[in-house]
This record gives structure tokens, sequence and C-alpha cells, in this order.
């Protein structure tokens, strides 16, 4: 815990996700009093997107944050803020590229389990 999920097209592959996710680490354990040992993120390219009618010239980035139960309503949306700021920072599309960029922050369900070796 936190399990973070950043979803992105192939129009974002020049991000920098490494420093992305290192501060984004950051950001998690200021907002919602995580560990940072604790955060672990993943990035997943998407390859076949459509915004609307429309196939091209549409970036799609979604982060989604998986925390243990406990955090308020208004700690989540911080959160959330926190990484659309990041967001900002960082990605920067191509000239005649829209981005679309979206974040969210839930509740891991209560049947969550880890191991570590």
């Amino acid at each position: 815990m936190p399990q973070i999920t950043v979803e992105h097209s192939p129009y974002l592959d020049g991000v920098d996700w490494g420093g992305f996710a290192r501060e984004l680490h950051n950001v998690v354990v200021e907002t919602a009093a995580a560990r940072i040992e604790a955060c672990k993120s993943r990035f997943l390219r998407t390859e076949d997107e459509v915004v609307g009618a429309e196939a091209e010239g549409h970036a799609i980035v979604h982060v989604m944050i998986a925390l243990l139960a406990g955090r308020s309503e208004e700690t989540k949306a911080e959160l959330t803020e926190g990484v659309l700021d990041l967001l900002r920072k960082y990605v920067d599309p191509e000239d005649g590229i829209t981005l679309h960029a979206s974040a969210e922050v839930r509740d891991l369900d209560p049947s969550y389990r880890k191991f570590e070796r």
C-alpha cells in the first residue's frame, strides 16, 4: 500500500515517469500519511484510444491510487489535486495533441493482503 497505477498514451513515452513516481510518492507520504517504502507505482502504456469520435490527436493519462481505508474524503481530494499538479509539471504533449489527464484515489478492498520476500 499505496498501490499506484498510471495508464498513459504512447504519445507520452518521452515523459520522465521515474521522476514523476518519486515526486508522487513524496506527495502521497505528505498528504495521506503513507510510508515512502510502501509506495509502489507501475506504468501501463495503452495502445488504442478513442476520444469522442477521434482516434488521433489526443493523449490520455489516468492515475489511480489505492490506499488502505481510513483517509477522509478531504484527504483523498487533496491527494488527487496533488497528482494533477504533478501531471501538469511532468506531462507536456507534442503540438497538436490534446492532453486528457485525470486522477482518482480510492480505498483498497478489505480483502487486500500482501507479502514481501
